[in-house]
């Protein structure tokens, strides 16, 4: 019995490293490779977090407007606001290569916190007729009184409805909205005179200018000329 014991273990061991030897080549190549994924628009938001801070707007909206600048023109205490930056994706339908939004709200106790105390969307685009076009089409979509008004050499569209003042701005090739919700304003400022005085602020640090032209191929070719000579 012994010896059958150890013939039918010696079998069973056999047995098992054959069927182990079996699944293991039964396993298709195709099911080990791992199929490619691509984002979701919502999964795009995040990815454009990595982008290098090298394009035309900051990726970091104390750059763009700090916390302290908007406590002042607030009259708010320093330390009672937050701000939240969240990067888009291009649109190259539009010509829009770089978007950046902005939330500041109220970090102080009470029922205030966490309302709602500026909101900024910068956009840059490939040249100043796409961000003109699309100022334009982002303007005419707006409800409320609106007028038109200079801001140095930029052009914006002043919007006023109920709960909310929106400026909209274009210099460049980029793109500024403002949007102020109603809230008591240091001094009995009208909202529109705050707009102004946040976009004079902004529009320095996400004002895109279009590449330079390309250097005249004949320029490299008189160059040559004179050291060949």
């Amino acid at each position: 019995m012994r010896g059958a014991n150890g013939r039918y273990g010696a079998l069973g061991t056999g047995l098992a490293a054959a069927v182990l030897a079996l699944a293991a080549c039964s396993v298709s190549p195709l099911e080990s490779t791992k199929v490619p994924t691509f984002p979701t628009s919502a999964d795009a938001t995040r990815l454009a977090d990595v982008r290098p801070n090298d394009g035309a707007i900051p990726n970091d909206c104390a750059q763009i407007l700090s916390v302290a600048d908007l406590e002042a023109l607030l009259g708010m205490p320093l330390g009672s606001v937050d701000v939240r930056t969240t990067l888009g994706v291009p649109q190259p339908l539009a010509g829009r290569t770089e978007r950046v939004a902005c939330q500041y709200t109220s970090s102080a106790g009470g029922r205030s916190r966490g309302s709602a105390l500026l909101d900024v969307n910068a956009s840059a685009f490939t040249d100043a007729d796409a961000a003109v076009k699309q100022w334009r089409i982002n303007a005419d979509a707006e409800d409320g009184g609106r007028r038109e008004l200079p801001i140095g050499s930029a052009s914006a569209v002043l919007l006023e409805r109920p709960g909310e003042a929106v400026l909209m701005v274009v210099n460049g090739a980029s793109n500024v909205t403002v949007v102020l919700p109603d809230q008591p304003l240091p001094g009995g400022r009208p909202p529109a005179d705050v707009l102004v005085d946040l976009a004079l602020r902004v529009l320095p640090a996400v004002t895109a200018t279009p590449p330079p032209a390309p250097t005249p191929a004949t320029a490299g070719v008189a160059e040559t000329r004179g050291a060949a000579s």
